[in-house]
């Protein structure tokens, strides 16, 4: 009996074992924290790696395939090789989001309950920091989802594309988690959300004719630097977006989307965009 405990005790012991190269790559990460390295600055070559933690080759690779894995850094080959620091891309992120969120049942209302809470304190706090740069883009954002500039656009092409409109909001805020926050959702939405093919057109157009409107309304609010009625707008066009979600049927599709199905996506997506650019011109 005492030798069976034994065994079980020096199996878990075996299992709670991190691998040399995980160490490593918290090693690398210490480093890259107390060097302060950036985006684009390079980490120590391989060889002063290898020294620096008294490990072999093989594991200083492993390692770094383990943190080019989590997007913290690029590895490249050749004589200026090595690891380079970046920043997490949004759709490493998402995906790492989703992983997470794979054996749970998020809803769309439970989204729009986040969306609700987030977006109106987002949009109030970019308010001072929005640049001219960012006001014509909003401008052009609201003319390019107008349902009534084009009655025969993709309309769930153009609900994507309204959600640039907040994607550029987000980039005004000063406040990096919050502005990653609604960042997130706004993937979610974009790359998730699916609706009831059956709902007439006239009802999808009344939905995007909704965002429209309360675009060009937070717009003017931003122009005038009123984050207080940008505020009250936000939350107002949240109640209404989700009040249209729900009339359209909309919904989370499935639990997971892949990588090379949400590039395809993108590239569909891009591709529309640039047709419709090139019928106005």
């Amino acid at each position: 009996m005492n030798v069976t405990r034994g065994k079980q005790r020096a199996v878990t012991r075996s299992v709670a074992q991190p691998k040399r190269s995980d160490l490593v790559a918290e090693e690398i990460k210490r480093l890259m924290t107390a060097k302060n390295l950036l985006p684009g600055d390079r980490l120590p070559r391989e060889t002063e790696l290898q020294e620096m933690f008294n490990v072999s080759k093989s594991t200083v690779r492993e390692a770094l395939k383990s943190l080019e894995v989590q997007g913290l850094i690029r590895v490249t080959t050749g004589p200026s090789g090595g690891g380079m620091a970046v920043e997490v891309p949004l759709d490493r992120a998402f995906q790492l989001m989703q992983n997470y969120l794979f054996f749970k049942e998020v809803s769309i209302d439970d989204i729009y309950q986040a969306r609700k809470l987030l977006e109106p304190e987002l949009a109030a706090s970019a308010v001072p920091h929005l640049t001219d740069a960012q006001f014509e883009a909003l401008e052009r954002n609201i003319k390019e989802c107008d349902p009534l500039r084009d009655p025969q656009a993709d309309q769930f092409s153009q609900r994507q594309e309204d959600m640039t409109f907040h994607d550029i909001l987000a980039a005004a805020s000063p406040n990096p988690f919050l502005r990653f926050m609604c960042e997130m959702i706004n993937q979610m939405l974009r790359q998730l959300t699916v609706y009831d093919n059956q709902m007439p057109m006239r009802e999808q157009q009344h939905f995007g004719a909704s965002n429209v409107e309360y675009h060009r309304r937070l717009l003017a609010a931003a122009r005038a630097r009123d984050a207080d009625t940008v505020r009250t707008l936000m939350h107002e066009h949240m109640q209404d977006a989700q009040a249209s979600v729900r009339r359209l049927h909309g919904r989370l599709h499935g639990r997971l989307i892949l990588d090379s199905e949400m590039s395809r996506r993108a590239i569909a997506s891009r591709a529309r965009r640039l047709a419709r650019k090139a019928e106005r011109d």
